[in-house]
């Protein structure tokens, strides 16, 4: 039969680069082992139709083949994600990464809430079983490298709010506050009057009443709000994990709203993802595919160089530029766990497919941080063209206590 040649060519070849620790079985009953060592992982082949999916194996075809049921996996899932990675690796051209058709009309406020809503709209008591107690999701900041999770969240949101230099009574705008967490740090800690907007409505309620449980209502607004609707001044400004959702073509445009709201003598943070691919590709083997498809619609990274030249063009001055790739590879690493611990908890939550996109998506993006696939950088600005004398000689008054 030819899918019968064609795998046991395609089986050969892979022996004969390098063994990996991965059992195939077919369902005729037939079975390959990979390696000379006990496989790690262990893929099921249900009918011939589902050999397409492996027969091609980028990151997209597995990881849409796994989530739709096509082909069943069973392994521990970095060593499901290793092993994805290295078939991939050794049967497609690391080359044939592209960028992604990007274009404004993807990010209308439509979109933008709709894309929103599906990622971030699950529930809360979904997020709550593998995030930290204060349910902050985005990169945590290891300061020794030993932190807890929890640990690591609340020294990442000080060391925003140390870099930005906050103060009592100045007013802060967090742009994606999700469920509250770096606002009411802020007020409580740091004596600042707060706006966080955000466009999910299971993180605006949840977050509204976390603030009213402090009493920090007076103090803490939270909006569901569109960033292109906000109007006022603030003395600083905030944005934690949001720019991957704004779009390449729309970063100047972006930019140039932080400016429009932040203060004369004020300044702002981007914290976001970024690739490292200079031309602003996707991420290597179809990653980038599978998480437009399945986890992050519209979702677009930008290079790191893409994000200052924008900044630039949109009236803002980059003042301090911190990789915290490490950082975010230990992050996903502690969510990834958090989430295989509590499988039992979160299948009754959530449908059998949107389980199995959350259970590569954390890991696959431990593994891709890991690997200098993408990154996280922490952008410092304020309005370009002030005075010299304003700005700081050093970084010491970022690590206060």
């Amino acid at each position: 039969m030819f899918w019968q040649r064609r795998l046991e060519n395609w089986v050969e070849g892979i022996r004969l680069d390098k063994g990996i620790a991965l059992r195939l079985q077919l369902w005729n009953g037939k079975q390959f082992d990979f390696g000379s060592q006990s496989p790690q992982v262990t893929v099921r082949v249900p009918n011939v139709a589902s050999l397409s999916y492996l027969l091609k194996p980028s990151l997209a075809n597995l990881g849409r083949a796994y989530v739709e049921g096509k082909l069943e996996v069973e392994g521990r899932v970095n060593e499901v994600i290793r092993i994805a990675n290295e078939l991939a690796s050794r049967t497609l051209k690391k080359e044939s990464r592209v960028s992604r058709w990007s274009s404004a009309l993807r990010h209308t406020r439509k979109h933008d809430a709709e894309a929103i809503r599906y990622h971030y709209d699950v529930s809360n008591e979904f997020y709550s079983i593998w995030l930290d107690e204060n349910m902050v999701y985005s990169c945590a900041y290891y300061e020794n490298g030993d932190e807890d999770l929890a640990t690591a969240q609340i020294k990442k949101i000080d060391h925003i709010l140390n870099k930005i230099q906050l103060q009592p009574g100045q007013t802060l705008l967090d742009i994606g506050c999700g469920w509250g967490a770096l606002v009411i740090r802020a007020a409580e800690k740091y004596g600042a009057r707060c706006v966080g907007i955000t466009l999910s409505q299971n993180q605006y309620d949840l977050a509204r009443e976390r603030v009213a449980a402090k009493g920090l209502s007076d103090r803490v607004e939270i909006r569901l709000q569109d960033y292109r609707d906000v109007t006022g001044t603030f003395d600083r400004i905030t944005s934690v994990g949001m720019f991957e959702h704004v779009g390449i073509k729309n970063l100047v445009m972006y930019f140039r709203r932080i400016r429009e709201l932040l203060a004369d003598d004020g300044f702002a943070m981007n914290h976001g993802i970024t690739t490292t691919d200079v031309n602003n590709g996707e991420a290597a083997f179809g990653g980038g595919e599978f998480i437009e498809q399945y986890v992050f619609p519209r979702g677009e990274l930008p290079h790191i160089g893409l994000v200052l030249r924008s900044m630039q063009e949109a009236g803002l001055e980059a003042l301090d530029v911190e990789n915290l790739r490490r950082h975010y590879a230990t992050t996903c690493a502690a969510w990834a766990d958090n989430f295989e611990a509590n499988q039992d908890k979160l299948r009754t939550l959530v449908d059998p497919r949107r389980f199995r996109i959350w259970r590569v998506y954390l890991a696959g993006c431990a593994y891709a941080f890991a690997n200098d696939w993408i990154s996280l950088n922490q952008v410092v600005c304020s309005k370009a063209g002030r005075d010299i004398s304003e700005l700081p000689w050093s970084r010491r008054y970022m690590y206060r206590d």
